[in-house]
């Protein structure tokens, strides 16, 4: 074969290698498409889905990406650690005043805890909820 048909044999190639690659590549289209952020959920495998949320929550981190707010008397020091201006050792604090209080009712009992400061405390009421305590969701 002469050097033209290699040449065309390679620019063939070349067009159906990005006709392949065309119809493959990823949409850009939002993965879970229009689902509200409180119906996001992980399903067995660790992937996030649309749904009534029968399986497990989003971890902090995760829930905060998708724009939900994260339950603040329940969560972990490691999750505490993830919002923003927290960090490990204000969350180990957090947590023992949240154990030794049996449980946040008010985002005025964050603010008794020192290093919560009335900027970090504004930051995680726009991340975060205390569910009453009536309501027994702590």
């Amino acid at each position: 074969m002469t050097r033209d048909g290699w040449l065309v044999v390679a620019l063939v190639i070349l067009a159906v290698a990005g006709v392949v690659s065309y119809w493959r590549w990823p949409s850009p289209a939002p993965a879970l498409g229009d689902c509200p952020p409180q119906q996001v959920f992980l399903d067995d495998a660790g992937v996030a889905r649309c749904g009534d949320g029968g399986a497990p929550t989003l971890p902090a981190g995760q829930a905060l990406t998708v724009g939900q707010r994260v339950p603040f008397s329940r969560l972990s020091a490691e999750d505490l650690a993830v919002l923003p201006g927290i960090g490990p050792q204000l969350a180990k604090q957090i947590i023992a005043e949240r154990d030794a209080r049996g449980g946040f009712c008010s985002w005025e009992e964050v603010d008794a805890v020192d290093g919560v400061g009335a900027a970090r405390l504004e930051a995680l009421r726009q991340l975060a909820e205390i569910p009453s305590c009536d309501a027994g969701l702590w």
